[in-house]
């Protein structure tokens, strides 16, 4: 049986693509894209956030309208 979804080959190749972007750079130049894809990653928290907040405010304000 074919697996639909592998974690492990997913994990791979997520780690081969890293190498390639970062193949030829300087120490400084890997640490600057390891703080841009930190900065990235806590922005992409902060939307996330701040949509689920958005949805439970309006889960809220439907279940006090039927209410």
């Amino acid at each position: 049986m074919k697996k639909r979804f592998d974690c492990v080959e997913m994990k791979r190749r997520g780690a081969e693509l890293v190498m390639a972007q970062l193949a030829g750079l300087t120490r400084e130049e890997q640490l600057a894209y390891w703080a841009a894809r930190g900065e990235d990653l806590k922005e992409r928290q902060r939307l996330a956030r701040a949509r689920l907040a958005a949805e439970q405010a309006a889960a809220e304000e439907a279940a006090t309208a039927a209410g």
